[in-house]
């Protein structure tokens, strides 16, 4: 009788603990699963003007406040009067405050900002001066500030200077990579190929040139990860530092002969991807791999995702998915998409646009993304239209992402 009570007992208790069981599981399920609702909204960081506004990064401040930084100026393949811009984002208040210069070199343009918040809470701003006009004669410099969150000032600089990048062996790798270009490939680039061969041999060429686009990348060791490419050569290279940039190390090349302004995320496995803007002739986004924390890479070679030649982003989200903001055209820069991947960049599951025109009617590109609290993203990107030019602000969730575009009509 003991004995058959103790087993009633005990299958009661465990149908009890099934019971329980089940009812956290499908309510912790619950919790996970349900997606926020979506959030959109978008503004102009000032209002829309004739000089020419372009390539901004974005950073959160420790205070929630957003920091962006473009460059502006009369065009800096001709004119020397082209700055470094920033502006702030106040958390909870309308509107940006009013402009001020970040960097200005005079007599000088000074271009292509990227900004990095390093684990000790300073400000780094990346960007080249340029010295003739010509993409080849950019001048990699840095600033770091340690206070640089006040609501009505710039930054104030602790630190400038010059980050001289030196290739090891440059010659070698790109005289070997020459060997494997198809002939009618050397044909179609025609006269840059020709200059680039000349080039080659000049060692100016292999330390002048690096620039920024994206941000720097953390890795999981704590080292960052400063991507780099040259028009010189349309190349990549990573800039990689271990003691919170007292000093760098310089990755091999990434050579795909049309491979720029590389963003980089890690895998959960350490490896490294970098997502690069396609400057050659297969109008898609080129790709290479790292498996020892971006200090050597593998071959260059093409996504399925389009490119027309624009800049693009990709980050890790706090969940683990990717996303990527870029022009997805093979032609113009009218669309500007964000998609996301569960799958770290095997498949894109959710595509949706930012901005979407007919062709000729806008220009949208250079975007910066980065995200906040409570899966908040936030993305700058340049924004062109007829009547003028800016730099425009969009904060989005994933759950605004995933339903993808909406039908006309609704």
């Amino acid at each position: 009788m003991w004995n058959a009570r103790r087993a009633t007992t005990a299958a009661t208790s465990k149908r009890l603990l099934s019971t329980l069981f089940v009812i956290v599981a499908v309510s912790a399920r619950g919790l996970w699963a349900a997606d926020p609702k979506p959030v959109y909204e978008s503004e102009l960081i000032f209002p829309l003007e004739r000089r020419h506004n372009h390539s901004s990064c974005v950073v959160r401040c420790p205070d929630g406040s957003l920091l962006v930084c473009w460059y502006r100026g009369s065009g800096e393949r001709s004119a020397d009067d082209v700055v470094i811009q920033g502006a702030r984002k106040q958390p909870g208040k309308p509107g940006w405050c009013p402009m001020f210069v970040m960097a200005d070199t005079p007599d000088y343009p000074d271009c292509n900002p990227a900004m990095y918040v390093d684990a000790k809470k300073r400000l780094w701003l990346f960007w080249p001066t340029v010295l003739d006009n010509h993409w080849e004669t950019a001048l990699l410099k840095y600033r770091i500030s340690s206070d640089w969150t006040s609501a009505d000032r710039p930054p104030r600089w602790d630190w400038q200077d010059v980050l001289h990048i030196t290739p090891k062996d440059l010659d070698k790798h790109l005289n070997a990579s020459i060997e494997r270009i198809p002939e009618f490939v050397r044909k179609a680039l025609g006269k840059w190929y020709k200059e680039t061969l000349e080039r080659i041999p000049q060692k100016i060429y292999h330390r002048l040139g690096w620039m920024p686009r994206a941000h720097p990348t953390r890795l999981a060791s704590g080292k960052w990860i400063l991507p780099l490419y040259c028009d010189t050569f349309s190349i990549s290279i990573m800039a990689v530092t271990a003691d919170e940039g007292e000093t760098w190390q310089i990755s091999t090349p990434l050579i795909g002969w049309g491979n720029i302004q590389p963003s980089v995320v890690q895998r959960k496995d350490g490896s490294l991807v970098a997502m690069m803007r396609e400057n050659g002739l297969t109008k898609r986004i080129r790709i290479s791999e790292s498996k020892d924390e971006g200090l050597t890479w593998g071959p260059v070679r093409s996504m399925q995702l389009p490119n027309p030649g624009s800049g693009l982003e990709v980050i890790k989200l706090a969940n683990g998915h990717w996303a990527l903001i870029y022009n997805d055209t093979v032609e113009g820069r009218h669309s500007l998409a964000v998609s996301i991947s569960t799958d770290e960049g095997e498949t894109w599951q959710w595509t949706r646009h930012l901005e979407l025109v007919p062709r000729r009617k806008g220009s949208f590109s250079y975007p910066s993304m980065i995200q906040g609290p409570a899966g908040m993203l936030h993305a700058t990107y340049s924004y062109s239209v007829r009547e003028g030019q800016s730099i425009k602000y969009a904060r989005f969730n994933e759950a605004w992402v995933q339903p993808g575009d909406p039908k006309q009509g609704q």
